[in-house]
C-alpha cells in the first residue's frame, strides 16, 4: 500500500484527542462494576501504552485479559462523549490532505473504539489502524508508506524511527519536550496548532 504521495501517521490519545475525561469516566465505571479501587486520576496521567499494561496495575495477572475485554466493551458508553479534540487536530489532518497526502491514524487503542472517537469528533482520517504500540506501530507505518509519524509519547518516537519515518513529537501527553528529544524525535512541537505551519515549511524544503 506504499505510495510516493505524502503519507503522515498520527497517534490518537493526547495527540489528536484529549481522551483523559472519557478514559477516567470509563475506569470509574469499571471500578464500580468490579469493586476494585482504581486511582483514575493517576491512570490518565500515563496514557499511551497498551490497555493491558494499565489494567495489570490494578487486577491480578490471571484477570487482566478478561478485565481488558470488559473495559473495551464499556468504553463506547462511557468514554466517547467526554473526549474532546486536541487544539489544532482537525487542521493538522486537513493540512496533510490539502497537500495531496493521506492522514493515517496508528494507535495502541482498540481499533473499533478509535474509529468511534474520530467519527464522533469529525476528524477526517483516511485510515485507522489500532492495537499497535511503540516499535510495532512501524508495521502500519511501513504498510502505508508513511513519511512522517506524529505522536506525543517516546513510544511513538520509537515507532517512527523503526519505520524510518520522520518523528514529529508534540509535547501534549505524558512525555516532556526534553524526553521526546532525548528519545530521538526529529522535531518537537508545543502542540498541533504548530503542525500545519511546520508541514508547509517542511514540504517547501523538500
Amino acid at each position: 500500500m506504499s505510495s510516493s504521495a505524502l503519507t503522515v501517521g498520527f497517534d490518537l490519545d493526547m495527540t489528536l484527542i484529549d481522551s483523559r475525561p472519557g478514559i477516567g469516566a470509563c475506569y470509574r465505571a469499571l471500578s464500580a462494576r468490579t469493586g476494585v479501587a482504581i486511582d483514575c486520576d493517576l491512570v490518565v496521567t500515563r496514557l499511551g501504552p497498551p490497555l493491558e499494561e494499565e489494567i495489570a496495575n490494578w487486577f491480578p495477572a490471571d484477570d487482566v485479559a478478561a478485565i481488558a475485554e470488559l473495559y473495551r466493551s464499556m468504553y463506547p458508553e462511557h468514554a466517547i462523549a467526554g473526549t474532546v479534540m486536541m487544539p489544532g487536530a482537525r487542521r493538522a489532518v486537513e493540512a496533510v490532505q490539502a497537500a495531496g497526502g493521506r492522514a493515517v491514524v496508528v494507535t495502541a487503542k482498540y481499533e473499533p473504539n478509535a474509529k468511534l472517537h474520530l467519527r464522533h469528533l469529525g476528524i477526517p482520517a483516511d485510515a485507522v489502524v489500532g492495537n499497535l504500540w511503540a516499535e510495532r506501530k512501524a508495521e502500519a507505518l511501513r504498510e502505508y508508506g508513511a513519511d512522517i509519524y506524529v505522536g506525543d509519547h517516546t513510544g511513538d518516537v520509537r515507532g517512527a524511527r523503526t519505520a524510518e519515518a520522520l518523528s514529529v513529537a508534540v509535547a501534549t501527553g505524558p512525555c516532556s519536550a526534553e524526553e521526546l528529544r532525548e528519545a530521538g524525535a526529529d522535531v518537537v512541537l508545543g502542540d498541533l496548532t504548530e503542525f500545519d505551519g511546520w508541514l508547509a515549511a517542511h514540504l517547501s524544503g523538500r
